[in-house]
């Protein structure tokens, strides 16, 4: 699944481009997970005023209303002055002055939703439970460290469940614990405030460290211009089980969480 870092580096790879662009017609395939909430066509005529990123939503600006669009479990856009015929796995089309931004998405988990605003209760219901942004400057030390101690889960659970801090998918939880030294089952009210600065500085530079490497390409990620990400291949536990630490030479071992694979290193990380 596209992750905080997949879908930013998205965003940025057609942003620039597309802003300032008229709408001249969208276009939908087979049914994604929720309906659009409007004719298609009342969007002609409307302008791209920006695209901006809450989570792993990204919020398509127009002059009037706004666009959220998710990539679901395998989606990915492409944005090209022109592209070729769609497939039958292109699920969204918006065809503008400036180019086509289209939404390729096999198993149909993604998502396009319009909203007259972010007011719009389709748009709260999709965001009102976001944590914090863990790139911007609100996500604060002490207050995560305050919200932790709200809960006996497992920490890795805690950060995958997005109400406290967002968009810290599987991947990059288990980077960011690594680098912490924290086990992933350890329960989260049991992290001192220094574990949970690191903790929280570890989530930063991961995030931060897995956007200029152009995300993960675990499958078939790629940004709008086609270019695919690198992170995977700067992973330090991650899809690595049995292989030697990067750090103490040890295997590296995976357990199940909540139907997700954990990677970790038992010698460095502790409870």
């Amino acid at each position: 699944m596209p992750e905080l870092p997949e879908v930013e580096v998205t965003r940025r790879s057609f942003a620039d481009r597309i802003q300032g662009a008229e709408v001249r017609a969208l276009s939908m395939g087979k049914p994604l997970r929720w309906p659009l909430g409007c004719e298609p066509a009342s969007l002609a005529g409307r302008k791209v005023s920006s695209v901006a990123r809450r989570g792993k939503y990204l919020l398509v600006h127009l002059d009037q209303g706004v666009l959220l669009l998710h990539l679901g479990m395998s989606g990915s856009l492409q944005f090209a002055p022109e592209l070729p015929p769609r497939g039958v796995h292109d699920h969204f089309e918006l065809s503008t002055s400036h180019g086509v931004l289209r939404l390729h998405d096999p198993r149909r988990f993604g998502a396009v939703v319009y909203a007259h605003s972010l007011d719009d209760s389709r748009v709260t219901k999709l965001l009102g439970a976001l944590g914090v942004e863990p790139l911007e400057a609100g996500f604060d030390p002490l207050a995560f460290h305050r919200a932790l101690k709200l809960r006996r889960s497992a920490i890795k659970q805690v950060l995958l469940a997005g109400d406290i801090v967002v968009g810290v998918g599987n991947i990059y939880a288990s980077e960011a614990l690594f680098m912490s030294g924290i086990h992933p089952a350890l329960r989260a009210d049991r992290l001192s405030r220094p574990r949970a600065q690191r903790l929280h500085s570890a989530i930063v530079s991961v995030l931060q460290r897995a956007v200029a490497l152009g995300g993960s390409t675990l499958r078939d990620f790629t940004s709008a211009e086609g270019q695919s990400g690198y992170f995977q291949l700067d992973a330090m536990v991650y899809g690595r089980e049995g292989q030697p630490c990067r750090l103490c030479g040890g295997p590296i071992r995976a357990i199940r969480q909540g139907q997700r694979s954990t990677f970790f290193c038992p010698a460095c990380q502790k409870k």
